[in-house]
């Protein structure tokens, strides 16, 4: 039986992963910050792990937790948008705290645990990124503390890649996904970005590995 790790599962495209991979009959170990968010998960028939991405000692806890597993498809979820700025805005520290912080610093601290996971069966390795962090294509600033976080987690991405040796890394786009993030008035619902996104992960090759691509996967531009 495979193994899916998913990483931030307690709603939207988190839990709809969980859901997925656990109907096409996978283990799903899936996180969650509450208590009640890890119950859910567990009546989903989900293996559910405490973690707090923005813990240190969680972080390092999950390390702990999974050792020695092998781990077919991780995908790291976890994050959040921040303020919807409609022009370049100063942010508050705080804000700029809390963005970073669980976009990028989370996503340096958990990758490095994952990847030999994910090596140990040569399986695949996706964040969840957005199109709004690609520098290449970008042509307004709206939120830009979200899209600096993004292009810095796709960096962050790319240098797992180059560590990894028989596993697969990729960065997402979902798509604008109706969810609490993207909104009701987003393009797709959660069903079709996740569907998409899985079967794209089951289709790549290790000459893949390093890629931005959106969940029907297409070549984003970085």
């Amino acid at each position: 039986m495979p193994t899916a790790l998913i990483i931030g599962a307690s709603r939207g495209i988190g839990r709809e992963f969980a859901l997925q991979y656990r109907a096409a009959g996978w283990r799903v170990i899936a996180t969650a910050r509450t208590e009640a968010g890890q119950t859910e998960l567990r009546a989903l028939g989900c293996e559910p792990l405490p973690l707090d991405v923005n813990n240190i000692n969680d972080c390092a806890g999950l390390g702990w937790l999974l050792d020695d597993e092998k781990i077919d498809v991780a995908v790291l979820n976890a994050g959040v948008f921040g303020p919807r700025t409609a022009s370049l805005a100063s942010p508050q520290e705080d804000h700029f705290d809390e963005v970073m912080h669980t976009n990028v610093l989370a996503a340096m601290r958990l990758l490095p645990i994952v990847l030999p996971l994910v090596e140990n069966a040569a399986g695949k390795l996706a964040v969840i990124s957005s199109s709004m962090g690609s520098i290449a294509s970008r042509s307004d600033p709206q939120a830009w503390l979200y899209r600096a976080s993004k292009a810095a987690l796709n960096s962050v991405l790319k240098d797992i890649s180059l560590a990894a040796k028989k596993s697969t890394c990729i960065a997402f786009h979902p798509g604008w996904v109706k969810t609490e993030m993207g909104g009701a008035g987003a393009e797709i619902d959660v069903q079709e970005s996740v569907a998409g996104m899985r079967a794209t992960l089951a289709s790549l090759a290790r000459s893949d590995n390093g890629k931005f691509i959106d969940y029907q996967g297409a070549a984003i531009a970085w």
